[in-house]
């Protein structure tokens, strides 16, 4: 078998193990693989290649699985549906705001509260919306 065919089929082998395992490293090392297999095609030496490929893939792993990670990477508003639109705003509470429990209303629709602190929160006062966690909104007094 050609020296080109070997690492073709190291890096086909290696997107079909980053399909299984999406972990963004094996898409590194058939990316090394890839650009390995064009490289045998103007050097005949093994060793020389082997070495391309070991350096292809530590630098793809150093340089670009960073920046695959941080562009693929789900933020928190897409993992919630909550937009940082709510952050700011001042709403009702609906039920006593505690550390562990209470609830407000933003829109007419019913929100879990909390307040980050020991401090109690009676049901018709405003509070403002300091930040959220998941579903749960923390609050604080206006």
């Amino acid at each position: 078998m050609v020296l080109w065919q070997l690492y073709t089929i190291a890096g086909v082998v290696c997107i079909i193990l980053e399909m299984i395992v999406p972990s963004m490293f094996f898409l590194n090392l058939a990316i090394a693989g890839f650009i390995t297999a064009i490289l045998s095609l103007f050097i005949n030496n093994a060793d020389m290649l082997a070495i391309d490929f070991i350096v292809l893939s530590l630098v793809s792993i150093f340089l670009l699985r960073p920046l695959l990670l941080r562009t693929l990477k789900p933020s928190k508003d897409k993992e919630t549906g909550i937009k940082s639109e709510y952050i700011g705003k001042i709403v009702k509470v609906t039920e006593p705001v505690t550390k562990y429990s209470g609830a407000i209303t933003i829109y007419d629709e019913r929100w879990n509260a909390r307040v980050e602190n020991d401090d109690e929160i009676p049901a018709g006062t405003e509070v403002r919306i300091v930040k959220n966690d998941s579903l749960i909104m923390y609050v604080e007094r206006v």
